[in-house]
């Protein structure tokens, strides 16, 4: 097996503001395996929080030998080996994994929703993200968001309740709040969300510190509505840690390491009782084709990261009534739209 990679620079429909940055762009390393005729494409997406970058991930992946292993088939002997070569680097990792299973399912001839008897057209609805912006701006993008039945909101700032305001002036859809963190009084998030269910609101991600373990646990026993672990959940050893804290998690491939260990985080939190949320970074049609494999199994899904960027290489994963729907297409799913992209410049 051959792996080769290429840097490249995702440019976003319109600066992406959270309760503690903002952004106009996200940097992302798109991979490559080879073995016999097959070809398995994957991505690693570095938002800022996550602490990797273009360098950290070349670095990374130059480390990877895929050469040394004979059969692809080996998945776990060459996933346990690419996890050893150094710690963290989850997006790097994820973008080992991601290729390796788009090899695999081009190899049996089967998407890998099938591979793991999902049926696809049980995947929840997709909500789509709107960040933290002018009014103006705001209500373009609700008008931008015509096509998905669920809205998905940024909080987290002092504006909060005008931002709400603003959407319900242009559409009474289903919303979902992510506070990134936002809040950090116990009792005034829980006036929030109370009044947030009033406004037909559905979940609650984030809504406070990390750190903050003791109130977001009273938090999420007082809160009408269910609360969802993002930042305080990352891989597969945090998943425990958020039973009693929040109702449910939000699983990201680029956090995790890839699909291997999302599908295992997917089993810890049903044997939890817990519910389940996928989610995703800025990313490529590659790495959302790649989740959506999950799609069917998860409660709710936020797979929108590749309708939020103009230079998308990929072709894959498609809005179908509301539904983020992998392609009946062997592996995850996807195609580049050009055929010398690989080859060409990073634009």
């Amino acid at each position: 097996m051959q792996l080769t990679f290429k840097p490249y620079t995702l440019n976003l429909k319109h600066q992406f503001t959270l309760a503690q940055s903002s952004r106009s762009t996200t940097p992302v390393v798109l991979t490559k395996i080879e073995y016999e005729n097959y070809v398995g494409y994957g991505e690693a997406s570095m938002p800022p929080y996550l602490g990797e970058s273009h360098e950290t991930v070349i670095k990374f992946l130059s480390k990877v030998n895929l050469k040394q292993f004979k059969d692809p088939f080996q998945l776990s002997d060459i996933l346990e080996y690419v996890d050893k070569i150094a710690p963290k680097n989850t997006a790097a990792k994820a973008a080992v994994d991601i290729a390796l299973h788009d090899l695999l399912g081009k190899i049996m001839n089967k998407a890998w929703y099938q591979i793991w008897g999902f049926a696809r057209e049980k995947a929840p609805l997709t909500t789509y993200t709107i960040g933290i912006d002018s009014e103006e701006v705001i209500r373009q993008k609700v008008k931008e968001a015509e096509p998905y039945k669920i809205i998905k909101v940024k909080l987290g700032r002092d504006n909060d309740k005008e931002i709400i305001k603003i959407i319900r002036s242009v559409t009474d859809k289903p919303i979902a709040v992510d506070v990134n963190q936002g809040w950090k009084d116990w009792q005034k998030a829980l006036d929030m969300i109370y009044w947030l269910e009033e406004q037909n609101t559905l979940f609650v991600e984030q809504p406070m510190p990390k750190e903050m373990i003791d109130d977001m646990a009273l938090l999420t026993d007082e809160s009408p509505l269910p609360t969802f672990a993002d930042e305080a959940v990352q891989g597969i050893d945090d998943v425990l840690k958020t039973r009693g804290v929040y109702s449910g998690i939000n699983i990201k491939l680029m956090k995790c390491g890839g699909m291997r260990n999302a599908r295992e985080m997917l089993s810890i939190a049903r044997a939890l009782n817990m519910q389940v949320m996928l989610g995703c970074m800025t990313e490529t049609s590659c790495a959302v084709s790649a989740a959506a494999q999950l799609a069917p199994a998860v409660d709710f899904a936020d797979l929108d990261g590749n309708l939020l960027i103009t230079n998308d290489p990929f072709a894959g994963v498609q809005v179908i009534n509301g539904k983020a729907l992998a392609l009946k297409q062997a592996g995850i799913g996807v195609e580049l739209k050009d055929n010398e992209f690989w080859d060409g410049s990073n634009k």
